[in-house]
C-alpha cells in the first residue's frame, strides 16, 4: 500500500458515504480505494476493527474499536468513525501516522502501532 493511499471495504464505504456529509470523514473517502473485503490488508483499520494507536503530541496510547455511531460505547473502548480520531484512523495501515486537525484547534499526529482485523 502507498503511503498516502487510503484503503476502504466497499461495504463500509457505501454505508459510511451518507454519514459523512459535511465532515472530516467526507474529504477521506473522497481519496478512498474502495476494495472488497476479502482483499483488505489484515492490518489496515476498517469498521469494527481493534487498533492500538498513539497521539505522538501527547503520547497517549489507547485501545479501541472502530464502529459506526449507533454503536458507540466507551465503556467498551468503542469510538464512532465520525469522531475527530476515528476519522483519522480509518485507512491507516499498521505503522501508519496521519497529522489530523482536532476540535481545539490543534493537529496532532496520529500512528497505528497495531490494527486487528473485525471479528465479525
Amino acid at each position: 500500500m502507498e503511503n498516502n493511499e487510503l484503503l476502504i471495504v466497499d461495504r463500509d464505504f457505501m454505508r459510511l458515504v451518507p454519514l459523512a456529509r459535511g465532515k472530516g470523514l467526507a474529504e477521506e473517502l473522497d481519496r478512498a480505494t474502495v476494495i472488497p473485503a476479502e482483499r483488505m490488508p489484515r492490518d489496515v483499520v476498517r469498521m469494527h476493527s481493534r487498533v492500538t494507536y498513539v497521539d505522538e503530541h501527547s503520547g497517549e496510547r489507547r485501545d479501541v474499536e472502530l464502529v459506526f455511531p449507533d454503536e458507540v460505547d466507551v465503556t467498551l473502548g468503542r469510538i464512532s468513525v465520525l469522531a475527530p480520531v476515528g476519522s483519522a484512523l480509518l485507512g491507516l495501515q499498521q505503522g501508519q501516522g496521519i497529522e489530523w486537525p482536532f476540535p481545539d484547534g490543534q493537529v496532532r499526529r496520529l500512528r497505528v502501532e497495531r490494527a486487528r482485523p473485525p471479528k465479525r
